[in-house]
């Protein structure tokens, strides 16, 4: 069974930074694109950034020049690194991936997401 397991998240005092991590495990083949998501409460789950197998990247206006997204291949595991939070970046967090598993079926997955906290 392909897994994702986000970590990371946390409180955070407005103007900090937090690092979330996710990591993919089970029967993979291989990974495609990945990304990170967030949804706060009574809105609708926005991205935040993807990034490729071919380490392309893509950030959300709210977001560019404050996270970065990264990704390192033989741990199968995806990053964001989050500078300069902000009192709108409250939200769970949720990785996603793009995968084929080990019979070539090609899936897209998401973890149970992370809490990202943001005081003022």
């Amino acid at each position: 069974q392909v897994q994702l397991v986000e970590s990371g998240g946390g409180l955070v005092q407005a103007g900090g930074s937090l690092r979330l991590s996710c990591a993919a495990s089970g029967p993979i083949f291989s990974i495609n694109a990945m990304g990170w998501y967030r949804q706060a409460p009574g809105k609708k789950r926005e991205l935040v950034a993807t990034i490729t197998s071919g380490g392309s990247t893509n950030y959300a206006d709210s977001v560019k020049g404050r996270f970065t997204i990264s990704r390192d291949g033989a741990k199968n595991t995806l990053y964001l690194q989050m500078n300069s939070l902000k009192p709108e970046d409250p939200a769970v967090y949720y990785c996603n991936a793009d995968l084929f598993d080990r019979r070539l079926v090609e899936y897209d997955y998401w973890g149970q997401g992370t809490q990202v906290t943001v005081s003022s």
